[in-house]
C-alpha cells in the first residue's frame, strides 16, 4: 500500500513578537490573512489526503469564511506549546484515516511564502527515505555568541555546515509521534520536529529551501511578507 501525505498546519500560537493586535496569522497582509497563503499552497497540492490546521480551543479569531474555496479541515486541539499541538495533531489525523506508516509535512502558519514548488521538491527529495527531512537555507551570515551581558560578542561561531531550519518538515506519522512522546517523557520541549527525530538516534536529510520561505516574526517582517507575496511565486 502507498503510503499517505497528510499535511499540518499548527496555529495555536500568539505571535507575542510580531507587535500584531490579534495573533499573527491572522493578521491581513497583500490582502488576505497571512494564513490563507500557507493553506493556499497546500490546497495546491491535489497528491494530499488532508489539510489539518490545529488552532486553540478558545482561539476567537479564526474564520472559516475567510478561507473559502480551500480544502482543509480544523481542529480546536492546540496545546500549550508547539511540540504539544504537533502531537496533538497527529492523534487527531487518525479521525482521516492517517495510519503510522503515512507521512505527515508539518508548516509553520507563520510562513506564508511556502509554494506549490517548495513542497513538491521536499515531497521528490524524501518519498524514499527511510528517515525524512525538513527543509532548510545554508547559514550565510557571519554568527556572534553573546557574553553573560547580553551585549558584548564573546565569540565568533564558524557557519560552516550550518543551516537555519524551515518548514515544512516531512516524517513518518508514527515516527514523528513516538519522537515527541519520548522527548515529553524525559521533560523535554523541542521547538521543532527534526529535533525530536534527532531525539530518537536518527539524522534528517536537509532539502534547499528558499529565502522567501522566511517566518514571520517581527513587526518589520509584515512588510516584507507584503512585498513577497504580491510577487509572482519563482520557487
Amino acid at each position: 500500500m502507498t503510503s499517505r501525505l497528510f499535511a499540518l498546519i499548527p496555529c495555536a500560537g500568539t505571535g507575542s513578537r510580531s507587535g500584531a493586535p490579534m495573533p499573527k496569522q491572522y493578521r491581513t497582509v497583500a490582502g488576505h490573512d497571512l494564513l490563507h497563503f500557507t493553506l493556499a499552497a497546500f490546497d495546491a497540492c491535489s497528491e494530499f489526503s488532508q489539510t489539518l490546521v490545529v488552532i486553540a480551543p478558545d482561539d476567537a479569531h479564526f474564520d472559516a469564511r475567510r478561507f473559502a474555496g480551500l480544502r482543509f479541515a480544523v481542529r480546536r486541539c492546540g496545546g500549550a506549546s508547539r511540540q504539544q499541538s504537533v502531537k496533538n495533531g497527529l492523534d487527531a489525523l487518525a479521525e482521516f484515516g492517517a495510519s503510522d506508516d503515512d507521512w505527515v509535512l508539518v508548516h509553520d502558519a507563520a510562513r506564508p511564502g511556502i509554494t506549490p514548488q517548495l513542497i513538491r521538491s521536499l515531497i521528490a527529495a524524501l518519498k524514499d527515505d527511510a528517515v525524512g527531512g525538513i527543509m532548510a537555507l545554508p547559514v550565510a551570515d557571519t554568527l556572534k555568541r553573546v557574553a553573560d551581558d547580553g551585549e558584548r560578542i564573546a565569540r565568533t561561531e564558524p557557519r560552516s555546515g550550518l543551516w537555519q531550519a524551515q518548514t515544512p518538515q516531512m516524517f513518518r506519522i508514527g515516527m514523528l509521534r513516538e519522537a515527541i512522546e519520548r522527548a515529553q517523557e524525559q521533560g523535554h520541549d523541542l521547538t521543532d520536529e527534526a529535533s525530536a527525530i534527532e531525539w530518537l538516534g536518527h539524522a534528517p536529510r536537509l532539502v534547499q529551501g528558499s529565502l522567501r520561505n522566511f517566518k514571520v516574526t517581527y513587526p518589520e517582517d509584515f512588510d516584507l511578507a507584503e512585498a513577497i507575496l504580491r510577487q509572482r511565486p519563482d520557487a
